[in-house]
């Protein structure tokens, strides 16, 4: 019975089409009224929101700030003090420095991490650490105190900002100096004599340290002394304001080659440490109890070159870790490598042309651009800083009689 009406609408169709559109429309709707995985057979995709457009793009990353902040350390007869100037963050181009403090040969600087205030070498026969205040774009003096040596030449603040640590290339010591609350400067908690020579009668008849660093987790502090090879190790203790020899006392480079500055890997595992006198940059590898073992060694000026007059300077490593930069006085170039993930360097550029006698440069803490300063020629001139690593001269600069360090602001 049931297949008499089956074939009597199949032969009038007209009939079928209008049972069966009423019927397809109820299927839809109640197909509608139903939750459906967008990916089952069959499923009924909605049509997609028209975009707001006041909606904004997903970020492809930290978008790089409209400027920078940086101070720049003087030295020299021309010096004037510390200078600050500002850098334009999709430009490079550098403001006019100006003078923020008449600070007596300002070599080296150093800001705590909260950027709140400023610390700055006075070289001298009768060395001291100056202490400012930041307080927005002026600096405010705060007070000065021995460094209980000759010749200040580099220093760093501790995280917690309660003490700095100087070292006097003159005398050969090192001598930390407490924080007060308010940032100023107490009288010195700890200094030690380095003892030691080198095979260079001229530049090594005796102790020179040239830079001091905090490692950044196994509480020791490094020292750099050009007149011994030796990187010194101390024992830190930030409340005391103490330095106790390691064991081992120190890490040794290459007799003769003068180490004079230092830059850790963020992981803390690897120390680099470029060589003045021997114009290389030594690897080590940081050992549980603090020691340095050297990995490796490299030259730091192109295979060939006339390394007469010439010196290595400032060093410092980008911070995602993968790129280490050195600069090269007299040659006046920076050499770029890459560092592999067991520390070991390899050389990717020599960026030529750098401001004449290139003593220091920093590094934006986002690790976009590389600012040099040329002592001799007296600019700061701004690199921009690949995905690579690589440099590229961006043209930008700007006069800065003197410049002998750049540090920027966090």
């Amino acid at each position: 019975m049931v297949g008499r009406p089956l074939n009597f609408l199949r032969k009038h169709p007209t009939i079928m089409n209008r049972i069966h559109a009423p019927l397809a429309a109820l299927a839809l709707l109640l197909a509608g009224c139903q939750t459906q995985d967008p990916a089952a057979p069959g499923a009924v995709t909605p049509p997609a929101p028209k975009p707001d457009p006041k909606a904004k793009a997903a970020p492809k990353g930290k978008a790089a700030p409209a400027s920078y902040v940086m101070y720049v350390g003087t030295s020299g007869p021309k010096a004037q003090g510390v200078l600050r100037c500002t850098l334009d963050g999709r430009t490079g181009k550098i403001s006019a420095p100006v003078v923020v403090a008449e600070a007596k040969s300002a070599s080296y600087l150093a800001l705590s991490t909260d950027g709140k205030f400023l610390y700055s070498t006075a070289e001298g026969t009768e060395g001291a650490v100056a202490a400012f205040a930041v307080e927005g774009s002026a600096l405010r003096p705060l007070n000065s105190e021995s460094s209980k040596g000759k010749g200040p030449t580099h220093l760093a603040v501790d995280p917690a900002r309660s003490n700095v640590v100087v070292v006097n290339y003159g005398s050969g010591s090192t001598t930390c100096l407490p924080v007060k609350a308010d940032g100023s400067l107490a009288p010195a908690s700890a200094s030690v004599q380095h003892v030691g020579t080198g095979p260079n009668a001229q530049r090594q008849a005796g102790p020179h340290a040239h830079g001091v660093y905090l490692h950044p987790s196994n509480g020791r502090v490094y020292v750099t002394d050009l007149g011994t090879d030796d990187v010194f190790i101390y024992k830190f203790d930030p409340a005391k304001g103490s330095l106790a020899a390691n064991r081992p006392k120190s890490g040794r480079v290459a007799a003769g080659a003068g180490p004079r500055h230092l830059a850790f890997h963020p992981n803390g595992r690897f120390a680099f440490v470029n060589n003045e006198m021997a114009l290389s940059v030594t690897v080590f590898s940081v050992e549980r109890n603090g020691g340095l073992k050297e990995i490796q060694t490299l030259p730091t000026l192109p295979e060939g070159a006339d390394a007469k007059g010439a010196s290595t300077a400032e060093i410092f490593v980008r911070p995602d870790g993968k790129t280490l930069y050195v600069s090269n006085r007299g040659h006046d170039s920076i050499a770029v490598y890459s560092i592999a993930k067991d520390g070991k360097l390899a050389l990717i550029q020599h960026a030529l042309g750098t401001p004449a006698t290139p003593r220091g440069f920093g590094l934006t803490p986002d690790g976009r651009w590389l600012v040099c300063a040329g002592q001799k020629s007296g600019t700061l001139n701004a690199y921009r800083i690949g995905r690579d690593g690589k440099l590229t001269d961006t043209k930008q600069a700007v006069e800065a009689q003197a410049a002998a360090c750049v540090v920027f602001a966090p």
